[in-house]
C-alpha cells in the first residue's frame, strides 16, 4: 500500500511563500515519480511539477521563476514564492509506481490547501 503524506498548505498574503511536503510511503520502495497537482473549483486537476528519481522534472512553464521543485528520494517538495490569489487551490500529491510517465499517477495524497488572500 502506497500512502503520500502531505504538509505545509495554509493561508498566506500574496507575495508570500510557501514550501509544500509530500512524504511517499511505500515499504522501502522509492516511486519513479512524484509529482504535484493542484484544482481550484470548477476546473480540472492539473498536473503543475513532476520529479522522477533520474532526475527528470517538469514545471508548468506559467509557474518558473516563482516555484521550484525538489525531490529527496521518498519526499518532494514544492517551494512557492511570490504567491498570488490565483495561486489558490487545493494542491495534491500523486506518485506513479508503475513507470516513468510524468503525465501518469496511480497514488494520491489526501490534498493540502493553500489560500492567498489580502
Amino acid at each position: 500500500q502506497v500512502q503520500l503524506t502531505e504538509s505545509g498548505g495554509g493561508l498566506v498574503q500574496p507575495g508570500a511563500s510557501l514550501r509544500l511536503s509530500c512524504t511517499a510511503s511505500a515499504y522501502g520502495f522509492a516511486l519513479p515519480v512524484l509529482a504535484w497537482y493542484r484544482q481550484t473549483p470548477g476546473k480540472e486537476r492539473e498536473m503543475i511539477a513532476a520529479f522522477t528519481l533520474g532526475g527528470n522534472t517538469y514545471l508548468l512553464e506559467s509557474l518558473k521563476g516563482r516555484f521550484t521543485v525538489s525531490r529527496d528520494r521518498d519526499t518532494i517538495y514544492l517551494q512557492m514564492n511570490g504567491l498570488k490569489l490565483e495561486d489558490t487551490a487545493v494542491y495534491y500529491c500523486a506518485g506513479n509506481d508503475k513507470d516513468y510517465s510524468l503525465n501518469y499517477a496511480n497514488h494520491w495524497g489526501q490534498g493540502t490547501q493553500v489560500t492567498v488572500s489580502s
